[in-house]
Protein backbone atom coordinates (compact mmCIF):
# COMPACT_ATOMS: atom_id res chain seq x y z
CA UNK A 1 0.00 0.00 0.00
CA UNK A 2 1.37 3.09 -0.94
CA UNK A 3 1.51 5.57 2.11
CA UNK A 4 2.75 8.82 3.04
CA UNK A 5 3.77 10.33 6.21
CA UNK A 6 3.34 13.98 7.22
CA UNK A 7 4.93 14.71 10.21
CA UNK A 8 4.72 18.50 10.57
CA UNK A 9 5.87 21.26 13.51
CA UNK A 10 7.78 23.99 14.38
CA UNK A 11 11.18 22.74 15.62
CA UNK A 12 12.53 25.54 17.72
CA UNK A 13 9.50 25.54 19.72
CA UNK A 14 10.31 22.19 21.58
CA UNK A 15 7.60 19.34 21.80
CA UNK A 16 5.74 20.86 18.84
CA UNK A 17 8.55 19.48 16.29
CA UNK A 18 7.49 16.00 17.36
CA UNK A 19 6.01 15.02 14.40
CA UNK A 20 8.39 16.81 12.53
CA UNK A 21 11.10 14.51 13.98
CA UNK A 22 8.84 11.20 13.22
CA UNK A 23 8.96 12.12 9.90
CA UNK A 24 12.35 12.25 9.69
CA UNK A 25 12.67 9.04 11.45
CA UNK A 26 10.17 7.16 9.00
CA UNK A 27 12.28 8.50 6.62
CA UNK A 28 15.49 7.13 7.51
CA UNK A 29 13.69 3.14 7.49
CA UNK A 30 13.96 3.26 3.77
CA UNK A 31 10.86 1.76 3.63
CA UNK A 32 9.15 0.65 0.19
CA UNK A 33 6.27 2.21 -0.84
CA UNK A 34 6.25 4.46 2.16
CA UNK A 35 7.40 7.94 1.40
CA UNK A 36 8.25 10.42 4.69
CA UNK A 37 7.67 14.32 4.06
CA UNK A 38 8.99 16.50 7.02
CA UNK A 39 7.62 19.78 7.14
CA UNK A 40 7.10 22.65 9.14
CA UNK A 41 3.27 23.45 8.53
CA UNK A 42 0.90 22.26 5.99
CA UNK A 43 0.60 23.71 2.58
CA UNK A 44 -1.62 23.68 -1.10
CA UNK A 45 0.80 22.53 -2.48
CA UNK A 46 0.68 19.13 -0.74
CA UNK A 47 -2.29 18.23 -2.05
CA UNK A 48 -0.44 16.92 -5.14
CA UNK A 49 1.55 14.67 -3.30
CA UNK A 50 -1.85 13.56 -1.35
CA UNK A 51 -3.00 12.42 -4.93
CA UNK A 52 -0.55 9.94 -5.81
CA UNK A 53 -0.93 7.68 -2.29
CA UNK A 54 -3.42 4.91 -1.05
CA UNK A 55 -2.94 6.21 2.26
CA UNK A 56 -1.23 9.36 4.41
CA UNK A 57 -0.73 9.76 8.24
CA UNK A 58 -0.77 13.51 9.51
CA UNK A 59 1.37 13.21 12.27
CA UNK A 60 1.39 16.12 14.73
CA UNK A 61 1.52 17.11 18.54
CA UNK A 62 -0.98 17.63 20.71
CA UNK A 63 -1.92 20.72 23.04
CA UNK A 64 0.15 20.44 25.62
CA UNK A 65 -2.13 19.21 28.84
CA UNK A 66 -1.65 17.99 32.57
CA UNK A 67 -2.04 14.96 32.96
CA UNK A 68 -0.90 14.57 29.49
CA UNK A 69 -2.82 12.84 26.75
CA UNK A 70 -1.82 9.44 25.24
CA UNK A 71 -1.68 8.85 21.65
CA UNK A 72 -4.42 9.83 19.66
CA UNK A 73 -5.50 8.05 16.36
CA UNK A 74 -8.60 9.50 14.14
CA UNK A 75 -9.59 8.38 10.75
CA UNK A 76 -10.28 11.50 8.61
CA UNK A 77 -13.36 11.67 6.18
CA UNK A 78 -13.65 14.31 3.75
CA UNK A 79 -15.22 17.60 3.93
CA UNK A 80 -18.02 18.20 1.10
CA UNK A 81 -16.88 21.19 -0.25
CA UNK A 82 -13.24 22.39 -0.38
CA UNK A 83 -11.95 24.73 2.53
CA UNK A 84 -9.38 28.05 1.12
CA UNK A 85 -8.02 28.43 4.74
CA UNK A 86 -4.90 27.74 4.28
CA UNK A 87 -3.16 29.31 7.31
CA UNK A 88 -0.11 27.41 8.19
CA UNK A 89 -0.09 25.39 11.03
CA UNK A 90 -3.65 25.88 11.66
CA UNK A 91 -4.70 24.57 8.61
CA UNK A 92 -6.12 21.26 9.04
CA UNK A 93 -5.59 17.98 6.94
CA UNK A 94 -9.32 17.78 6.16
CA UNK A 95 -8.24 20.89 4.09
CA UNK A 96 -5.46 19.40 1.95
CA UNK A 97 -7.47 16.42 1.39
CA UNK A 98 -10.60 18.04 0.13
CA UNK A 99 -8.27 20.08 -2.17
CA UNK A 100 -6.29 16.70 -3.53
CA UNK A 101 -10.09 14.98 -4.23
CA UNK A 102 -11.05 18.40 -5.97
CA UNK A 103 -7.65 19.32 -7.76
CA UNK A 104 -6.84 15.74 -8.73
CA UNK A 105 -9.87 13.56 -8.44
CA UNK A 106 -8.35 11.07 -5.73
CA UNK A 107 -8.20 11.15 -1.90
CA UNK A 108 -6.54 8.74 0.22
CA UNK A 109 -7.81 7.12 3.30
CA UNK A 110 -6.47 9.17 5.91
CA UNK A 111 -5.44 9.67 9.56
CA UNK A 112 -4.07 12.20 12.16
CA UNK A 113 -1.59 10.90 14.86
CA UNK A 114 -1.55 13.45 17.80
CA UNK A 115 1.05 13.02 20.06
CA UNK A 116 1.68 13.83 23.68
CA UNK A 117 3.54 17.07 24.59
CA UNK A 118 4.28 19.46 27.76
CA UNK A 119 6.84 22.16 26.87
CA UNK A 120 6.14 23.99 23.66
CA UNK A 121 9.08 26.87 24.58
CA UNK A 122 11.65 28.28 22.58
CA UNK A 123 14.46 24.93 22.24
CA UNK A 124 15.17 22.49 19.86
CA UNK A 125 14.69 19.82 22.44
CA UNK A 126 11.78 17.28 23.27
CA UNK A 127 10.67 16.57 27.02
CA UNK A 128 10.62 13.42 28.43
CA UNK A 129 6.78 13.48 27.79
CA UNK A 130 7.62 13.61 24.39
CA UNK A 131 10.38 11.94 23.86
CA UNK A 132 8.10 8.91 25.09
CA UNK A 133 5.05 9.14 22.99
CA UNK A 134 7.38 9.26 19.55
CA UNK A 135 9.17 6.27 21.03
CA UNK A 136 5.82 4.29 21.25
CA UNK A 137 4.48 6.31 18.15
CA UNK A 138 7.55 4.92 15.66
CA UNK A 139 6.87 1.26 17.15
CA UNK A 140 2.98 1.58 16.70
CA UNK A 141 3.59 3.29 12.98
CA UNK A 142 6.49 0.90 11.42
CA UNK A 143 3.98 -1.92 12.84
CA UNK A 144 1.18 -0.61 9.92
CA UNK A 145 4.14 0.04 7.61
CA UNK A 146 5.82 -3.25 8.33
CA UNK A 147 2.11 -5.05 7.64
CA UNK A 148 0.96 -3.63 4.57
CA UNK A 149 4.27 -4.20 2.73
Amino acid sequence: MKTLVIGYGNTLRGDDGVGYRMAEAVESWGLANVEAHPCHQLTPDLAALLAEQERVFFIDASLPQNPHSPLVLTRLQILPTPSAAFTGHHSHPLDLLALAQHLYGHAPLAYTLLLPTWAMGYGEALSPIAERGMGQALRWLQERLLAAA
